[in-house]
């Protein structure tokens, strides 16, 4: 099966982009190389596509509860224009998907989700309605296709959004939306939100429309565009989690550590007795932070050791470009995640020694208020 192209396809391919699959998509890897790409959101600001991420709407008379079912964060009573990051869980505990729900209107959600679980999670989200004690009277609506989304992302992104797209955006905070128009019965959505670990935007409409956006920020020189591979050492570097590395069908958020994203004290949720009992007795593992002497770099899939014994196994590795170290995140037994704990990381034939640390290796920027 050929893989889909966004809406910004055509203009990534006449920027010369480094052009390759990523969840069913043809998608701009790189158009400069990473290094420029990552340092411009870092110190100014930079543009990616992110169309081929899902969207979902979910209204109706039970919205709030049924979110609420799905969801490990709280969104009970939440204001509008509020946006929750959190998980869909298994009732096992591992992860469905990680995703952020934005509080649109009384009982009015807008879900946002991975590219690759796309389906995967619609099929979840779908298959839940109906429970053994109750039917949720809720209406959901795969809008994924009709979406077209930019992240405006950096230091200067603020700016960007005022001065070069007329988008007022001042008085938003981080993790708030607000509906700035609707086009072809879609409403046109700005929240401050990212996945840089820097202050930034994202920005859904309707394909002409992100075109028409794209347009403007690539005539105005005020920023450069960004591919996906600057979005990974990006993520990577403030700890931020990718699905199918550092949270998956069996890597829990209490094993991630991500408990602060799953209410334990809701009455109800899907996974809510495993996550409990993850919390009050321990998992066997646990995601860690790594980091390794001189510049090996650990790769998804090395082996980590301990004196020798295999403990566990690197999820995410780079040489990170803003604080210049080797560094990884890595799923280790449990015994071995205090911090401080000396390591070894096998790469190739070699074995290296790292050290456990915190998974968040660069400070963030974001504006809180």
């Amino acid at each position: 099966m050929d893989n889909k192209k966004t809406c910004l396809y055509d203009r990534h391919v006449g920027l010369g982009a480094l052009m390759s699959p990523f969840a069913g998509y043809e998608m701009p890897i790189q158009y400069s190389n990473i290094r420029d790409e990552h340092e411009a959101v870092r110190n100014d600001c930079g543009v990616f596509d992110v169309s081929h991420m899902g969207e979902v709407r979910i209204t109706g008379p039970d919205a709030e509860r049924y979110v609420n079912h799905i969801f490990t964060n709280d969104i009970k009573d939440a204001p509008t224009g509020k946006v929750y990051y959190g998980m869909m869980c298994y009732p096992h505990g591992g992860t469905v998907d990680d995703l952020l729900v934005y509080k649109m209107g009384e009982n009015d959600f807008f879900l946002v989700i991975n590219a690759a679980n796309v389906d995967k999670d619609v099929e979840w989200i779908m298959s839940n309605i109906n429970t053994e004690k109750e039917a949720f009277d809720v209406n959901i609506d795969h809008q994924s296709d009709r979406y077209g989304q930019l992240a405006v992302q950096g230091p200067q992104a603020e700016a960007v959004m005022e001065e070069v797209l007329g988008i007022g955006c001042k008085e938003m905070t981080f993790y708030t939306c607000k509906v700035i128009d609707r086009k072809e019965d879609l409403d046109i959505i700005v929240s401050r939100t990212g996945y840089t670990g820097e202050d930034g935007f994202e920005i859904y409409g309707t394909h002409e429309y992100i075109i028409d956006l794209w347009d403007k920020l690539m005539k105005s020189n005020r920023c450069k565009p960004c591919g996906l591979g600057c979005r990974d050492t990006l993520r990577f570097e403030v700890g931020l989690p990718l699905y199918g590395d550092e949270l998956s069908e069996d890597i829990s958020p209490v094993m991630a550590g991500l408990s602060m994203f799953c209410k334990l004290d809701k009455q109800e949720f899907i996974g809510r007795s495993a996550l409990m009992e993850q919390k009050s007795g321990g998992t066997a593992k646990k995601l860690v932070g790594i980091e390794l002497e001189g510049r090996a770099i650990a790769r998804h899939g090395y082996t980590v050791l301990k004196d020798g014994k295999e403990i566990g196994v690197v999820t995410t590795g780079y040489h990170c470009l803003s604080v210049d170290k080797s560094v990884c995140m890595a799923l280790i037994n449990s015994n071995y995640a205090k911090l401080g704990t000396p390591l070894e990381v096998q790469i190739r034939k070699r074995t290296f020694p790292g050290v456990v640390v915190k998974k968040r290796f660069y400070d963030k920027h974001y504006k809180k208020n």
